[in-house]
């Protein structure tokens, strides 16, 4: 079976952004930013264009099949 998996840690590191504020900014809390982060919760098609617009990437450079 094909696993996701994402960039959303280093990205988020890249533009130097908090969990936090990540996560107000795109309408979720600190907690589902890390459950993302470590691969536990796989957001919806929703939530993962939110972050791909907030962090100027596609949702294809943040998420991943391996």
């Amino acid at each position: 079976m094909t696993e996701l998996h994402n960039n959303l840690k280093e990205i988020r590191t890249e533009h130097n952004l908090s969990q936090e504020f990540l996560a107000e900014s795109v309408g979720v809390t600190r907690q589902t930013i890390i459950s993302i982060e470590k691969g536990a919760y796989q957001p919806s098609i929703g939530l993962a264009i939110k972050l791909a617009k907030t962090l100027h990437r596609t949702v294809e450079s943040l998420f991943y099949f391996k």
